[in-house]
């Protein structure tokens, strides 16, 4: 074994046997280092807490015979092991090609340490495996709103017609839970297409999802914009006057324009809305509040037509205070104090990925520490 260290990183919550071949790999490089994610940061990042403890996956990675040590991280994000590298100095971090991020480039290159990117291969005999339990291009996509959500409630359209935008995400990554991503219709069409996305008239699908996830006797109705949003490829602007179904689409899946918004969204982890959290306890409707916020929606579908990102980024901070006014707990003080004092003002515009927190969703065409990129699918 060579007498350089190497570093790697990490959650190894249920480990398998791909965590194993890639440890074996890895220390043919040097001695092994594991870093292991913090509980608390796995479930900023995840919204959930890991199945095992950070004590129980620091003991089951170090017992693999390939690591010299394995510790829980000290940083928190998703570089959560910067300060791990400066303390170790190790020659070599590595990754696998699903792992690399710009982020972790540019941490090696500020160290001096060597990046190696390593493709995922299995152990002779045994199935590929990774973390996620389906391949990423037979999973659902997901859908990201970016301004004028809550116009697709009858309750808030019928006050005062409006659009909402939404675009749809390619699941590059595996999103929080109740984080406003529709991660909820994403499980119910799971259910019934088994993992595939369906084929045929896509927006005939997403009524057949929306009728299954809202059954009669409903108590609460999951607006169509996560239906739509996740089965219609590109960018939509959604139509609603009163009716749970917009009355018009329009759409665009230009690969242009579909990369561009891709290239200036950035999305940063914070605390998921917590469980029985209710945003409609206080309500505010008047209707030049909620014209705002339908007008903000047209706006933002102006903006990404023209390619103009400080239009966007106000579509998406008035659809913000507009929520906040019509809906005051959808905008905790939390929430607000958090956006205003990172993010809003600071780039050309911001909004949160849903009521209560989940994600900041960034306009900017600049680069932003920690955020997480996605990829508009066309």
């Amino acid at each position: 074994m060579s007498d350089k260290k190497v570093l790697v990183s990490g959650c190894y919550d249920l480990l398998h046997a791909g965590h194993v071949a890639f440890f074996k790999t890895a220390s043919q490089y040097g001695k092994l280092y594991v870093s292991v994610g913090q509980d608390e940061n796995l479930f900023r990042l995840k919204g959930k807490k890991p199945y095992f403890s950070q004590e129980e996956r620091v003991y089951m990675v170090g017992a693999v015979k390939y690591v010299t040590e394995a510790f829980v991280s000290t940083g928190m994000g998703m570089l959560d092991f910067e300060e791990d590298m400066k303390r170790l100095k190790p020659d070599l971090f590595i990754v696998n090609t699903d792992g690399f991020t710009e982020g972790k480039a540019r941490i090696c290159k500020e160290n001096n340490v060597e990046l190696v990117v390593l493709e995922r291969i299995p152990e002779e005999g045994l199935p590929a495996r990774s973390s996620s339990s389906s391949k990423k291009e037979l999973q659902f996509p997901y859908r990201v709103c970016l301004a004028g959500g809550w116009m697709d409630q009858p309750w808030v359209s019928k006050v005062h017609p409006g659009s909402v935008v939404v675009a749809q995400i390619w699941p590059t990554i595996e999103f929080n839970d109740r984080s406003g991503m529709a991660t909820s219709s994403r499980k119910i069409a799971h259910e019934i297409w088994g993992g595939k996305i369906p084929e045929g008239d896509q927006v005939r699908n997403a009524q057949l999802l929306f009728g299954a996830e809202n059954p009669p006797g409903s108590q609460y109705i999951s607006g169509s914009q996560d239906q739509l949003g996740i089965l219609v490829p590109g960018i939509s602007r959604l139509d609603y006057d009163g009716e749970y179904w917009p009355a018009n689409i329009e759409n665009t899946f230009d690969k242009e324009t579909c990369e561009w918004l891709s290239n200036v969204l950035h999305l940063i982890p914070m605390s998921p809305r917590p469980n029985g959290y209710d945003p409609l306890v206080d309500q505010n409707l008047k209707p030049e509040y909620v014209k705002e916020l339908g007008d903000a929606g047209l706006k933002c579908y102006e903006a990404i037509l023209s390619k103009n990102v400080n239009l966007l980024g106000e579509s998406m901070t008035e659809t913000f205070y507009a929520w906040k006014k019509i809906l005051p707990n959808t905008v905790p003080e939390w929430v607000l104090d958090e956006m205003e004092s990172k993010y809003i003002g600071k780039y050309p515009g911001a909004i949160t990925s849903g009521c209560g927190g989940g994600y900041a969703v960034v306009a900017s065409e600049e680069a932003i520490e920690g955020a997480l990129k996605i990829k508009v699918r066309f």
